[in-house]
């Protein structure tokens, strides 16, 4: 078991996120000091602001990042600009005040095409903007602060807001059915989960530049979806199974994205719990 430190100061960048925001409550747990950035605090794509907010050695986790799949396909610029400038201008600021990045990165960096939970060293190959654009602030991150540890993870969501989740209660209170895809594979992942898994992080010393971290075992968006709905009291039969070729996208979803979470847990690292069980946790408040 690797030791561990004590981490007094921590930076979100992204901080009005679902992720982001489970970082500032997760934090009093553990008796950490947060800093929020919203993008107003901070536009990560403006070094010289970066270079401004990171003076001191502290430890910052990036959550900030252009996330609408569909939209980048249209939209690369602004993609490339927060997932790939913004992800550099971290990276150089950091090396440069002698502090600790973790980064957060995405299963679309992946072709989604394996039959096999991904490694952190399997190729890549993105089929989407947004996928080219993480890998390219990974590979950002490597150049500029190879200390720095990005930790790629998958399906992330609370249950508020507009994400799948929200959008299945939403929907159920709505329709008599739904419709979902089946064949699409991945590890919901509980943001409350993720970030207690990035705040463990952060008080470990030292850390593999690239590691995945999601909830454990793997479902497709179908049994996903039939599972909330069993867990809010909802007949799952009103889930119907539908296809990627039916729910054409602007962005082609990954068919198989799963996560290892071998060297997550191989850095003595706490695994994240079962999805089935986070989904539960996530909707008994």
């Amino acid at each position: 078991m690797p030791d561990f430190l004590i981490v007094r100061t921590v930076l979100v960048t992204g901080a009005q996120g679902q992720l982001g925001k489970q970082l500032i409550r997760k934090s009093t747990d553990r008796g950490v000091e947060v800093v929020p950035l919203s993008r107003r605090d901070l536009d990560i794509t403006d070094l010289d602001a970066v270079r401004g907010r990171i003076g001191e050695p502290v430890t910052v986790i990036n959550c900030a990042a252009y996330t609408a799949v569909d939209k980048a396909e249209a939209d690369a610029d602004t993609a490339y600009a927060i997932n790939e400038t913004g992800a550099a201008n971290l990276a150089r600021a950091c090396s440069e005040a002698g502090a600790r990045l973790i980064h957060v990165s995405t299963d679309y960096v992946f072709s989604g095409t394996s039959d096999r939970p991904y490694e952190p060293n399997d190729p890549t190959g993105p089929k989407t903007v947004y996928g080219a654009s993480k890998l390219a602030g990974e590979r950002a991150i490597a150049e500029f602060a190879p200390t720095s540890t990005i930790v790629r993870t998958a399906w992330v969501y609370t249950g508020v807001g507009t994400d799948f989740v929200a959008t299945m209660r939403r929907l159920e209170a709505e329709r008599d059915t739904v419709r979902v895809v089946t064949d699409q594979v991945g590890s919901p992942t509980y943001a409350a989960d993720l970030a207690d898994g990035l705040l463990e992080l952060a008080e470990l010393p030292q850390a593999p530049l690239i590691l995945h971290a999601t909830n454990a075992g793997a479902t497709s968006w179908y049994e996903f979806a039939r599972a909330i709905f069993a867990e809010i009291g909802a007949d799952p039969d009103r889930v119907q199974p539908t296809t990627s070729v039916e729910f054409v996208r602007p962005a082609p979803r990954p068919a198989y994205s799963v996560l290892s979470s071998k060297a997550w847990a191989g850095v003595g690292l706490t695994p994240l719990r079962g999805w089935r069980e986070a989904l539960h946790a996530s909707l008994a408040g």
